[in-house]
């Protein structure tokens, strides 16, 4: 398997949460945790961007992916909006993580807490060709539930 590396850089110099890492040797993601300082109570359907104090420089060719943890998702309710959420290469801005609370009673973050995983992964370049038809296809058109159940 091939390694990239990723250069990240605190956006508070001296902070002191841990950098992002796989929590085994399998996983896919590295998490990402909330950088605040106050707590953040989300109440049930509210949204809030929630800062993990990171920048990135992900390698040409690459993105990352930001994803919802699968544990926060069905203990608490709380998911990713924008899922994946991609992070081009060429960003150098702080890592936010859009966060929202789909249980019915308020969710808390604190700081340092897991919200979320960041997967980096390789992506493809294409080259758009304007034309007039497109090939037949067994599906052709058909759309959403076109294929059944």
């Amino acid at each position: 398997m091939a390694t990239a590396l990723l250069h990240v850089r605190r956006v508070r110099p001296g902070d002191d949460l841990p950098l992002p890492r796989y929590q085994t040797a399998q996983s896919a993601g590295l998490d990402l945790h909330a950088c605040l300082d106050v707590e953040v109570v989300l109440q049930p359907l509210e949204r809030r961007l929630i800062p993990t104090g990171l920048s990135l420089e992900i390698p040409e060719g690459y993105e990352g992916q930001v994803r919802p943890r699968s544990g926060l998702s069905l203990k608490q309710g709380l998911t990713c909006l924008n899922s994946p959420g991609t992070i081009d290469s060429d960003y150098r801005g702080e890592v936010g993580v859009i966060l929202i609370n789909l249980s019915n009673v308020p969710a808390t973050i604190r700081r340092g807490d897991r919200i979320a995983q960041l997967v980096i992964a390789q992506v493809s370049r294409v080259e758009l060709v304007e034309v007039s038809s497109l090939s037949e296809s067994s599906r052709g058109s058909g759309g959403f539930g076109s294929t059944g159940v």
